[in-house]
């Protein structure tokens, strides 16, 4: 789909017509690449959307840095970890099946996920809720432009806003050193 011929020329058109403001790229953990990103600019695209968060780091480095050299924007999805992140999880969580989160992964890799997430909870500073930390943490990386956390409530938007203005992501933060 990414190299159909005409494609980007056809939606630039539509940029110059005023018909779409922008153009950005969507990367998956299936068809992202290194390529599409490093072609972002020739394409005219000005952003990427990907997973990033504390769990899953796979856009650190080339990914990155090409956005950074290209100055894009990058909208990081699933920055909660789809919710293990948020600190309201155990081990022994389980999905309804109507829960998107049921046929995304097996119960063995959900209770990976969930250990690694748990793992982050001591670096977490007392006081702050865990939600906030790490959308402040994604938010840390000089190549974030912002985050997409899911919100299902108006409190849930409230709530992650404030994550913005944390400053609980220290010096010695994992992304600090970027």
């Amino acid at each position: 789909m990414f190299d159909t011929p005409g494609l980007w020329e056809m939606l630039q058109q539509q940029v110059d017509a005023g018909k779409i403001r922008h153009l950005g790229i969507s990367i998956s953990k299936k068809h992202g690449s290194l390529y599409q990103v490093e072609r972002a600019s020739d394409i005219g695209a000005e952003a990427i959307q990907a997973v990033y968060n504390r769990v899953d780091r796979k856009l650190e480095g080339k990914i990155f840095d090409s956005c950074i050299r290209q100055n894009l924007g990058v909208l990081a999805r699933v920055p909660l970890a789809s919710g293990f992140l948020s600190g309201k999880y155990s081990e022994d969580s389980k999905f309804a099946g109507t829960d998107v989160r049921s046929s995304w992964h097996d119960q063995d890799e959900w209770q990976e996920i969930y250990r690694e997430a748990a793992s982050f909870k001591n670096e977490v500073p007392a006081g702050v809720p865990m939600a906030h930390w790490a959308l402040a943490w994604c938010l840390q990386h000089p190549a974030v432009t912002c985050v997409i956390p899911g919100c299902k409530t108006v409190e849930q938007v409230e709530s992650n806003a404030l994550a913005a203005d944390l400053q609980a992501v220290s010096d010695d933060h994992p992304q600090a050193a970027l």
